[in-house]
């Protein structure tokens, strides 16, 4: 992926995390495990998350995602991922990212909120 186009991320913490960035449609193999973020541009030309997570790049990078709908009906075109093996770095990403984009949470997003 080394000439991927990339795109840091910032969580609330301040931690800048680097991202590649890849078109849609795009799978990935099963067992590469990591954070991506579903993505458009707005207007003024920035990224704005439509979608945040973490997990096996090869299940959630697909049309079989629990969100697939909404992430498509948001405008997603594009995927960032971050390759991260650890579950508990991946989790602490996810939400240090989440706490900084909070707009990634429905109703403008496609996150849930944990209990509502």
């Amino acid at each position: 992926m080394p000439d991927q186009p990339q795109c840091k991320w910032m969580g609330k913490s301040g931690t800048g995390y680097m991202y590649y960035i890849h078109s849609l449609p795009v799978s990935f193999n099963a067992n590469q495990d990591g954070n991506y973020i579903y993505a458009k541009k707005n207007s003024k030309g920035s990224w704005v998350p439509i979608y945040i997570g973490q997990g096996d790049l090869g299940d959630r990078i697909s049309d079989n995602h629990h969100q697939a709908a909404c992430i498509k009906k948001k405008g997603a075109t594009h995927v960032h991922v971050h390759l991260v093996s650890k579950e508990n770095d991946r989790t602490a990403e996810e939400s240090d990212l989440l706490a900084n984009y909070t707009n990634a949470y429905k109703p403008d997003g496609c996150n849930e909120k944990e209990g509502g």
